[in-house]
């Protein structure tokens, strides 16, 4: 897979995207990186521990967060967009799934559009995906948890998010999959999707698995966000072990070596 500049060997390797959340509020790191100074800083360190891609954020989204304008969402996520691209030799991708934002931040030079409710919310954003013709992750979401076999219908929803990219003419091969820890989900749907990873990953489209610091691991650990490190470890491992083709982190360091060290388990190599 070619994400902006660079190709990606999904068959035989795992890759780190990093989170650079620009909002004050985010559930983990809210406030941390609002500041492009502080933000560049944090880039090259993402970079240097092991980061493949940049994931910018400009809206929470987590738990009873506060929905702000399309005109302030711009605002936020541009100016850091174009100062990584400007910066370093790594793709962006745009955490966003209102198609006036995706429009900006590919304008501004995104390399991937990462869609936390899979082309369901505003169907602008698979037109534009389709236009730029760039790579996209689709999200599984919902706004209730109301399922009755969880596996089998949250599938099926992944399945209507691909019928809806293929509608808009996304093409396969710019196609990634996220089964969504923590959003529309229960604890049990969460650890389920987790350890039931490979069945989405059967769809044939590569996977991400976005679990950092996520409540999962707080409800499992009974820690606060800042002690989660460990738990998101854990879930990287299981991750690879399933067949995810990306993992979507804050703590790019401790991740990058778990990815390692089980893809030398796997392939018997270092």
């Amino acid at each position: 897979m070619r994400i902006g500049n660079r190709d990606f060997d999904i068959k035989n390797h795992c890759y780190i995207m990093g989170i650079l959340n620009v909002t004050p509020d985010s559930f983990s790191d809210g406030g941390k990186w609002d500041d492009l100074v502080r933000a560049r800083k944090h880039v090259e360190e993402m970079i240097r521990d092991g980061a493949d891609i940049i994931d910018v954020g400009g809206e929470s989204t987590r738990p009873g967060h506060i929905k702000i304008s399309v005109q302030e969402e711009i605002e936020r996520v541009v100016p850091y967009i174009k100062m990584i691209k400007e910066n370093f030799d790594v793709p962006v991708s745009i955490d966003s799934y209102k198609s006036d934002v995706v429009e900006a931040a590919l304008k501004a030079g995104a390399d991937l559009v990462n869609d936390i409710w899979g082309l369901k919310y505003d169907s602008r954003v698979g037109e534009l995906i389709a236009e730029y013709d760039v790579p996209c992750c689709l999200m599984h979401n919902r706004a209730n948890t109301d399922y009755d076999d969880f596996m089998t219908d949250m599938l099926a929803d992944m399945k209507k998010s691909l019928r809806i990219a293929k509608f808009a003419g996304i093409k396969d091969e710019k196609i990634i999959l996220d089964p969504g820890v923590g959003f529309g989900k229960t604890q049990e749907h969460n650890l389920t999707v987790i350890n039931h990873l490979e069945e989405l990953c059967a769809l044939g489209y590569p996977v991400l698995l976005a679990t950092s610091r996520k409540s999962v691991i707080g409800a499992a650990l009974d820690l606060p966000t800042d002690q989660r490190v460990e738990g998101t470890v854990a879930t990287t491992v299981m991750g690879v072990i399933k067949g995810a083709a990306f993992i979507r982190v804050h703590d790019i360091k401790e991740n990058y070596r778990a990815i390692k060290m089980t893809e030398a388990i796997l392939h018997e190599k270092i």
